[in-house]
């Protein structure tokens, strides 16, 4: 997520936690009453929904501080013990597992982990998976055709599509794709497909996945890869009559074809553990994950994955999707995919 961040008006929130374990049950008030740091890499709107329908329920107050989940990351590694943040949230793995692998972030509470598949958090228990998003190609009918578009992510670097590819390589979104394309090639093969889909894109390199979007939606160019979250989103925003561009996902199994999970965890520093273990409890509980799953409350067009919510919105079931099968270890915290983006001149 980097740029702009389409923006809603703040969703009815839900009552209280009312059966909700780990929430405390009422909010909590008088001495009782706590705050913690969210360090927010999601999009803002979805955070503070979640966080809104949190406060109410328990009575911790939560401060949110959103950018990229990259730029905080950082941060994070630079404030060490001393970071303000209680809790992390990001868009995708790498950040998570990154932090993880440097010891900075306490367990979860194995009652929060057990709402979620395992497969979708992290294998050592130190943060848990929130939602998901699929990548798509965003396309323009008026460009190109459905039976044009490349069925497999290698066949990006094909020169009959060059000027009609559009990327953005500095999207955190888009290191999954790098890691899973390396899974399935290899070193050699990732570089030389990174230079050639550089060149393909030339000036339809993007700071972002909504300008990709946008780009594609007004005809500047014919096609793109994003998450299907974002042309949902700008449906939402601009409406079904100006939304010309429409999205299709690569051929089943095909290593373009990759979920991508957000996730939550709490830093070992946290001078909170309890109120923020609360948060993660609280988000991946049936209230938390039913505000990821319906677009009238946060917009978010994502896949709730906890508590045996599923999406309200008319997309692709979830459990219709047919991706590469790549796991949460597999995709590792990204610094492979940003170095061989790097030496191939991308970022």
């Amino acid at each position: 997520m980097r740029g702009l961040r389409w923006m809603a008006p703040a969703a009815v929130l839900a009552a209280g936690c009312g059966l909700l374990a780990g929430c405390g049950g009422t909010a909590a008030s008088g001495a009782d009453a706590q705050s913690i740091t969210l360090y927010n890499g999601q999009h803002v709107q979805t955070a503070q929904n979640l966080v809104s329908a949190f406060e109410k329920a328990t009575g911790i107050t939560v401060n949110i501080r959103s950018d990229d989940e990259d730029t905080l990351a950082d941060q994070i590694v630079t404030e060490g013990s001393h970071s303000p943040a209680d809790v992390f949230l990001t868009e995708n793995s790498p950040p998570l597992e990154s932090l993880q692998a440097k010891g900075l972030l306490a367990k979860v509470n194995s009652s929060t982990l057990g709402h979620v598949p395992a497969r979708f958090s992290s294998p050592q228990g130190d943060w848990v998976g929130v939602s998901a998003r699929v990548s798509v190609l965003i396309y323009n009918p008026s460009l190109i055709s459905a039976s044009k578009l490349p069925a497999k992510v290698s066949q990006l670097a094909d020169p009959q599509y060059k000027g009609k590819l559009a990327l953005a390589p500095q999207e955190t979104d888009f290191q999954p794709i790098v890691t899973s394309y390396l899974r399935a090639y290899g070193q050699a093969a990732t570089q030389r497909w990174l230079k050639a889909i550089q060149a393909n894109a030339g000036g339809h390199i993007y700071p972002d996945n909504e300008t990709i979007a946008d780009e594609v939606n007004r005809g500047a160019v014919a096609f793109g890869i994003v998450n299907q979250y974002y042309w949902y989103r700008m449906r939402a925003e601009i409406g079904a009559s100006s939304t010309h561009a429409q999205i299709t996902h690569f051929a089943p199994g095909d290593p373009g074809y990759v979920i991508d999970v957000s996730g939550a965890g709490v830093l070992k520093s946290s001078t909170h553990q309890a109120a923020a273990q609360k948060f993660l409890a609280f988000i991946v509980s049936k209230q938390g994950q039913e505000i990821i799953a319906d677009p009238s409350k946060s917009i978010s067009y994502e896949y709730p994955i906890g508590s045996g919510v599923t999406t309200q919105a008319g997309e692709t079931p979830f459990s219709q999707l047919q991706p590469y099968p790549i796991t949460i270890a597999e995709l590792g915290d990204g610094s492979t995919a940003i170095a061989l983006m790097r030496q191939a001149g991308l970022l």
